[in-house]
């Protein structure tokens, strides 16, 4: 499980790594703990190291612009916090906004989290025609925003030191 954050020099979040990843890098003074996980640590012989939640490396990486974050069906639930865009209860599916029937895509724009019961009602019609009015709109999130929330989803922002919860809630 890939639960540890890395942030490049300049804090900007790059990927996010295996635990046992983020102490090597940091035992290899190739990063510096951001923040640790708090009741967790690693010991060895050697070694008492708090576990590493997030790590910031030490040296810049430069890194290619990516223009968007690749879309998934988990992206869309953590991006829409696990709540039915119809209903805003507990969403477990993914429903296009024009069903594929139509012509719709699978991309961040057409798609929204919804409940099995409001995708099943909805069915093959787009919200105008089924009389489903969305709760919010579906947006793109940028790569940043959408590694931000795939590690955590809302539930661990406010965990998050106040410099990186303000950029994952920006």
């Amino acid at each position: 499980m890939r639960d540890t954050l890395v942030l490049n020099a300049s804090f900007e979040p790059l990927s996010t790594v295996t635990l046992n990843r983020a102490v090597v890098l940091v035992l290899q003074d190739k990063a510096v703990v951001e923040q640790a996980h708090p009741d967790l640590r690693m010991r060895a012989a050697a070694v008492d190291i708090p576990a590493p939640r997030v790590i910031r490396l030490c040296r810049y990486i430069r890194v290619p612009f990516r223009r968007q974050a690749p879309w998934s069906r988990r992206g869309v639930l953590v991006r829409d916090r696990h709540r039915c865009a119809y209903c805003g209860g507990r969403a477990t599916t993914v429903d296009h906004v024009v069903p594929r029937a139509q012509g719709g895509q699978d991309s961040w724009l057409n798609t929204v989290a919804s409940c099995a019961e409001d995708n099943h009602r909805k069915a093959d019609r787009t919200p105008e025609q089924a009389g489903m009015p969305l709760l919010h709109e579906p947006f793109e999130p940028t790569p940043a925003d959408a590694m931000l929330l795939a590690m955590g989803g809302s539930r661990d922002l406010a965990d998050l030191p106040e410099w990186l919860a303000v950029r994952a809630a920006a």
